[in-house]
């Protein structure tokens, strides 16, 4: 049980870090491929699904980590 615990949180750590990276802060991913606009706007379409997948992952890491606290 405690190396399935360990394998999750290695995992899902490279998936937390890597949809972080992939958000450009303040411009949208966007201006990741060279469109540049300068004026605010919401999140929409890949940018809201990356943010999801973040706080999901985040919350996954969380859990994973309480209880491999639990069971040491």
């Amino acid at each position: 049980m405690k190396n399935t615990l360990f394998i999750i949180q290695i995992v899902v750590s490279i998936l937390v870090c890597s949809t972080i990276l992939l958000q450009s802060r303040g411009t949208g991913l966007g201006s990741s491929f060279g469109n540049s606009s300068e004026q605010y706007r919401s999140k929409r379409g890949v940018e809201k699904i990356l943010f999801r997948a973040t706080v999901i992952f985040l919350a996954i890491f969380l859990i994973s980590s309480i209880l491999n606290l639990l069971i040491n």
